[in-house]
């Protein structure tokens, strides 16, 4: 199961017309989208979903159902994530690819109080 949140961006997989609705629904399959708002939503003819609107589109008010700014069924959408293998391509591409960046996040402050800081390594 997906965590949506608003700000997220995800992608589209799913841009097809359902049935029974009078609304174009205005998104294309592989496009990117950030996501505005997420939460439960009741239709009539859908029933209980979990909805998503998304930045940029505006569904206005359907003509059918009354339904205003209908969101889209989050099953439609991914989160966007980055590619988990770059690393080891880069890697085939450049034996020599030294990664340069710490080992997992590093805070300037303690996560919680009395937690020990995390040094970033040096270089020799």
């Amino acid at each position: 199961m997906n965590t949506f949140y608003p700000g997220q961006e995800v992608v589209c997989v799913d841009a097809t017309q359902p049935p029974r609705t009078t609304i174009p629904l205005g998104i294309t399959e592989g496009q990117t989208y950030v996501l505005r708002w997420v939460g439960p939503y009741t239709s009539y003819v859908d029933g209980e979903f979990i909805g998503v609107r998304l930045e940029g589109i505006e569904r206005g008010q359907c003509p059918t159902y009354g339904h205003d700014d209908p969101p889209f069924n989050a099953r439609r959408f991914r989160p966007l994530v980055s590619d988990p293998l770059a690393i080891f391509r880069r890697i085939a591409v450049d034996p020599k690819f030294k990664v340069d960046a710490p080992e997992g996040p590093v805070r300037d402050r303690p996560t919680r109080e009395g937690a020990p800081r995390r040094k970033v390594k040096e270089e020799v």
